[in-house]
C-alpha cells in the first residue's frame, strides 16, 4: 500500500485530479447505478440493446402499460442512456450510450454465469 502512496505523491498536479471525482462525476455515476437497480429499467434497456422499438412495442414485449414504459423512457432519456426519433406521430427509441450498455450486458452475462 505504502508503495502506491508513494506513486501517487510523485504525479504531477494534473494526474492527481484525473483520480479525483468531482461532484457532477459522482451525480451521474450515482444515477446509472440507480437506473440500472431497476428491474423494469433493465428489462427496457435489454430489450433496446437488440433494437429500436416504439413505446407501444416496448410495452407489449414487455406486457407492461404504455405509462409505465413511457415514464421509465424519460426517465432513462434525461440520463442520456435512451434516444429516440420521432417517424411521424411515433417516437422510436434506441440506445444511446454503448458504455451502459456493455455495464449491462457483463452484469447479466455474469448473472447468468452464477
Amino acid at each position: 500500500m505504502s508503495e502506491l502512496n508513494d506513486k501517487n505523491e510523485s504525479m504531477d498536479p494534473i494526474d492527481k485530479n484525473k483520480l479525483e471525482l468531482d461532484e457532477e462525476t459522482l451525480f451521474i455515476v450515482s444515477q446509472t447505478f440507480k437506473a440500472l437497480s431497476d428491474p423494469t429499467r433493465i428489462k427496457i434497456l435489454h430489450l433496446l440493446s437488440k433494437k429500436q422499438h416504439s413505446v407501444n412495442e416496448i410495452a407489449e414485449s414487455l406486457n407492461m402499460l404504455q405509462s409505465t414504459v413511457s415514464h421509465q423512457l424519460r426517465f432513462l432519456k434525461n440520463l442520456r442512456l435512451v434516444k429516440y426519433k420521432r417517424e411521424g406521430t411515433t417516437m422510436i427509441y434506441s440506445c444511446d450510450d454503448q458504455h451502459v450498455m456493455d455495464v449491462l450486458k457483463q452484469m447479466i452475462d455474469h448473472a447468468r454465469h452464477h
